[in-house]
């Protein structure tokens, strides 16, 4: 309980409140009287005078049981009278036999007495009843109570003997002084405990979550579970037991709050100044996996240091998604250093970098014209990533098909497999580039093989372009008249779907490309014409002379 929310209740007058709890009639003399009558609610008794008292049922039940029936003879006090009847208690009998047992336990030495029992009932203005196991009862004054009266009853507090009234049989307790004891020698406790520098030894009471609660010697201090060990914040049930003794440095104290920061590994020797001078990046070293993560597996030095091996770090396989699935809890592996930081208490290491690279390997078994399998493992705008065993190629969209603009996002979908070429390895940037057109004949070579450098073709206009003309040919194949072709076409009179005829100029079998000239189709044609005029003109003169030779 915070003493924020402690309520001290009115200003009384104390002297005045122990008077009134102590308030008593003339006559509580105790005598034997005889039960008459009992039913649901009271019990009649014999006290010897002129009419019966009375007593509540309850004060002679106990458990729902009667300790008593008619005609039994039963202790009771006589307290004066009530009206006509004497007022009676059997209870206060009892309560007074339990005060001359708490006086003959503690005598005199009261005030060093602190007891613990539950309140029982409630005065609003006045304070509270208490019972013990045994069955005494106390008072403490709402002033002396620390506490608010709102559901107060059936609570077990420990408070400390203030008063004693022999003759009234009335105990006097406070809450509050025991409270103000216990935080004078708490207070006293800690400035000891915070002057002293040195490890203190401590008992654990209670391990959560997020730390430990450890017991000073009635002093309560929390181990964070960051200040259990080097490693790191750490389970700390995976370590200690509650009741285990441990060593503790205390790091500080919050008065306001009360809170005692403790910590374990500040008790022990700093495992990274033992290995400053031994450990640098690029070492391999042995390391012992000790617990896993979605993001990779921390791995033991052996002396509370704990390194990282990130998933990435894994292995050069990319599709390993858990490392559980290559490692296991308590294998020994060899790891390379990949990052040290002693501020920070940050250690990295990698287990790939002590296995061969996937590309360094591929590229020592395959060559430049080999043809593979793989999967198509990322598609792209730009193209696509396959799977070739461990390594990846990029299939470019304009390898992909000898179909004008075709696009791998078109063509296919993650897992497909397909065959492809390898075209180009680059060993430093460590890329390797793939085709799956140059596996298939080209469309320029099937015409290739059916035509050659100027013969004459038929297609229709396809598209127009500043630069030309493109002729749809067999096959998908386009052909291209440049500007500079058109001879005397003017593009401007041209349609698309119009037919042209032209004549073949060029004929790229590699980049799948044909060339078309308009201008040199009419050059071709006049010169054939010449030459039939040419021919006509030599058979009519050589006709001439041997007619002139017949004569």
């Amino acid at each position: 309980m915070r003493m924020e929310d402690i309520d001290l209740g009115e200003d009384f007058d104390f002297e005045q409140m122990l008077n009134e709890s102590f308030e008593q009639s003339e006559n509580n003399s105790v005598v034997d009287g005889v039960i008459v009558d009992i039913n649901a609610e009271r019990v009649l008794v014999d006290v010897g005078q002129k009419i019966e008292g009375l007593l509540s049922v309850s004060e002679i039940t106990t458990n729902g049981e009667l300790k008593y029936k008619v005609g039994d003879t039963i202790p009771v006090m006589l307290m004066g009278n009530r009206g006509e009847r004497p007022s009676i208690s059997h209870k206060k009998v009892l309560q007074k036999e339990k005060f001359n047992n708490f006086i003959a336990t503690h005598g005199e030495n009261f005030e060093d007495v602190t007891i613990e029992a539950k309140i029982v009932s409630v005065k609003q203005r006045g304070g509270f009843t208490l019972e013990d196991a045994d069955g005494c009862e106390y008072f403490m004054p709402l002033a002396q109570s620390y506490m608010k009266t709102i559901g107060a009853i059936g609570k077990t507090i420990k408070a400390k003997v203030i008063k004693v009234n022999k003759n009234q049989s009335s105990i006097i307790v406070s809450r509050k002084k025991l409270i103000e004891e216990s935080k004078s020698v708490k207070d006293s406790k800690i400035a000891e405990i915070l002057e002293n520098k040195e490890p203190i030894d401590g008992v654990i009471k209670k391990i959560t979550s997020y730390g430990m609660f450890v017991d000073l010697g009635g002093i309560d201090g929390l181990v964070n579970y960051n200040e259990i060990s080097y490693k790191g914040p750490v389970n700390p049930a995976n370590y200690y037991s509650e009741g285990d003794t441990v060593s503790v440095i205390v790091l500080s104290y919050d008065k306001n709050k009360q809170h005692l920061s403790l910590s374990i590994k500040a008790a022990l020797s700093n495992p990274w100044e033992e290995i400053k001078d031994r450990l640098e990046v690029g070492d391999t070293i042995t390391v012992t996996v000790s617990n896993f993560e979605s993001y990779g597996a921390f791995v033991d030095l052996g002396n509370d240091i704990e390194g990282l091996l990130h998933i990435s770090e894994l292995s050069w396989n990319k599709n390993i998604k858990n490392p559980k699935e290559i490692l296991n809890i308590g294998d020994e592996i060899n790891v390379e250093v990949i990052e040290l930081n002693f501020d920070q208490k940050r250690l990295r290491v990698s287990l790939k970098n002590l296995q061969e690279k996937p590309f360094n390997k591929f590229v020592n078994s395959h060559k430049v014209g080999d043809i593979l399998k793989g999967k198509i493992a990322t598609l792209t705008e730009f193209g696509a990533f396959v799977t070739l065993g461990d390594v990846d190629g990029l299939l470019h969209n304009e390898e992909s098909s000898w179909e004008p603009n075709s696009k791998c996002k078109n063509l296919f979908k993650k897992g497909d497999e397909v065959e492809v070429k390898i075209i180009k390895i680059d060993r430093e940037k460590e890329n390797i580039s793939l085709s799956i057109k140059e596996i298939a004949t080209s469309p320029a070579k099937d015409f290739q093989d059916k035509y050659k450098i100027g013969d004459i073709v038929k297609g229709a206009v396809k598209d127009k372009k500043d630069f030309g003309l493109f002729i749809k040919l067999e096959n998908n194949l386009d052909g291209l008249v440049r500007t500079e072709d058109f001879g005397p076409l003017n593009i401007d009179e041209v349609s698309i779907g119009d037919e042209i005829e032209a004549v073949v100029i060029n004929i790229d079998t590699k980049k799948n490309r044909v060339r078309l000239s308009i201008r040199r189709l009419e050059q071709q044609q006049e010169r054939d014409m010449l030459k039939s005029v040419n021919d006509d003109m030599s058979m009519t003169l050589g006709d001439v002379i041997k007619d002139q030779f017949k004569k």
